[in-house]
């Protein structure tokens, strides 16, 4: 009988390098592929389906990695897993983190948390930051803006604050879906109950991944919504600091 491992695998769409974005210092940013939701914002429709990836090995990925450890290490950054959605191939996401922790880099995992049960506990071990994207706290406005449930995200921010892992929560602000005052300030209260949110980020709304879906020859849903002016962002950025959360 052959006894051999065999190798685990995933979709993987892209990988880049980014500073300050996506998680501490400079980051090997690796895009899986496939996502469940569909936000209406989504910048990279690109990475929607499984079979919008290339088939990959833990092995293979963590060779490319390993090549920048030096670098990365020396910026004081690390590895994030991105995407599309990293928990909708939770084997090979724990995979990749666990061998990133076992060269003993940084890692972040962002997400929307709506897979947020598909997470072991041993995948969240091996996870140092949670990136987590909260669309929206109105429970109507999320269904119609991602086509998913609100509850599943607060659930695993729920989680992760009782497994004590750090988080970071992305928030993106689109005129007239999530810049509702009483909605802001309801997020807000929640995340001010948690007690491992270290920052906010409230990220405008842009259409640079508008030629993307031009490219796929599918309707930008937000093509004729502006983005927000400074003012807004600062008023929303300060209804989270009202709360006593660092916001940026």
């Amino acid at each position: 009988m052959n006894t051999a491992t065999v190798p685990v695998t995933g979709r993987v769409h892209s990988w880049d390098l980014s500073t300050g974005v996506d998680g501490p210092g400079t980051r090997f940013v690796l895009f899986v592929s496939g996502c469940p939701l569909r936000c209406l914002y989504c910048a990279n429709p690109d990475t929607w389906h499984l079979r919008d990836g290339k088939e990959t090995t833990v092995d293979d990925v963590t060779a490319r990695i390993e090549r920048y450890r030096p670098f990365l290490t020396t910026a004081g950054g690390g590895v994030t897993l991105t995407g599309g959605e990293p928990l909708l191939q939770p084997a090979f996401t724990g995979a990749v983190l666990r061998r990133c922790k076992e060269l003993g880099l940084h890692t972040a995992l962002d997400t929307s948390g709506f897979l947020g049960s598909r997470a072991t506990d041993s995948l969240l071990a091996d996870t140092d930051l949670v990136l987590l994207d909260i669309k929206s706290f109105d429970i109507t406005t999320y269904r119609k803006l991602t086509g998913g449930l609100l509850a599943p995200t607060l659930s695993f921010a729920g989680r992760l604050d009782r497994l004590g892992i750090p988080v970071w929560i992305r928030y993106v602000l689109v005129p007239g879906w999530t810049d509702d005052p009483e909605a802001v300030d309801g997020l807000g209260a929640f995340l001010a109950g948690l007690g491992n949110v270290d920052r906010v980020d409230v990220l405008p709304f842009h259409k640079l991944g508008a030629h993307k879906y031009d490219a796929l020859d599918i309707p930008f849903p937000l093509h004729d919504t502006p983005v927000p002016g400074p003012e807004l962002t600062e008023r929303v950025r300060e209804q989270f600091r009202e709360h006593g959360l660092q916001a940026l």
